[in-house]
């Protein structure tokens, strides 16, 4: 993302590359003659936090806007849901079942790829493996671009290999990589998955119940599972949500409904329409 455009000034690059070549003294060999964007320790002290919250956010915005990336259909869900060929290497058998989730995941993906025109409704995931990998999967059998959010963990923190190189990202921050999944968002589908999709989840419906969001389609994929995890009711029952809360969201189980969804959805018609029928 080099900046090409012509001005007078000595431009970074080459004032780095320069500072390369100075003699070797105990002058220059000192940390405080680094140059300050060039010096990686400097740039991780804790101070330079909020330098590198901004780059953060700036480096995948300037990247997606290069690439022409105008919105977004989001996809959430775990990491540890094998692709149905795999299953019989699950951990459990509740992983074994949910692996059919895998081929829906895949499937969708595939569907919304081939009506976009890889510019609008591009398929972003979290980059890893499980449900993110069947998505940026999909995108990839139909020939289009996926976006892939990684992010740097002890484990998973490699992404898989169908995430468009170009629009493959990762992130030190959660918060900052949560914003990049919801900045341009069209619609937001949420497959089976553990801690980190839950939070993803909640995150998205409270930025949509507090109006912090736009109202996007919100489908949970696999009403089984949800209901067994959460108890949607029960928070509407107390009262600590709203009775018209469990209408921000509705339950789907193959990829061909959540597409009917998208295509009927009453809000949908301020926004770009996702597959064509």
């Amino acid at each position: 993302m080099r900046d090409d455009r012509r001005h007078p000034l000595a431009d970074a690059h080459s004032d780095r590359e320069s500072a390369n070549q100075v003699p070797d003294t105990p002058q220059t060999r000192a940390p405080s003659y680094r140059l300050a964007f060039a010096d990686e320790d400097f740039l991780c002290r804790p101070e330079l936090r909020p330098v590198r919250l901004q780059l953060e956010l700036l480096k995948p915005e300037l990247a997606m806007d290069e690439h022409e990336i105008e919105s977004t259909i989001v996809l959430f869900g775990g990491a540890r849901i094998p692709e149905p060929s795999k299953k019989d290497t699950a951990r459990t058998e509740t992983l074994a079942e949910l692996s059919r989730f895998y081929d829906e995941t895949r499937k969708f993906a595939q569907l919304v790829t081939k009506a976009s025109d890889g510019k609008k409704n591009v398929i972003v995931t979290g980059g890893g493996p499980g449900v993110m990998e069947a998505g940026n999967r999909g995108a990839q059998d139909a020939g289009g671009r996926s976006i892939g959010l990684n992010i740097v963990l002890p484990h998973e923190q490699a992404p898989n290999e169908y995430v468009t190189p170009d629009l493959c990202f990762n992130f030190h921050y959660f918060a900052i990589r949560k914003m990049h999944f919801l900045m341009r968002a069209n619609a937001i589908c949420v497959f089976p998955g553990g801690f980190g999709t839950l939070d993803e989840l909640f995150e998205s419906l409270t930025l949509i119940q507090t109006g912090r969001m736009q109202r996007v389609p919100f489908l949970l994929f696999g009403k089984e599972f949800w209901q067994k995890i959460i108890n949607w009711d029960a928070l509407s029952d107390a009262g600590t949500i709203s009775a018209e809360d469990l209408d921000l969201f509705q339950f789907v189980e193959t990829a061909e409904e959540a597409v009917d969804v998208l295509n009927n959805w009453q809000d949908y018609s301020r926004r770009d329409q996702i597959p064509g029928r």
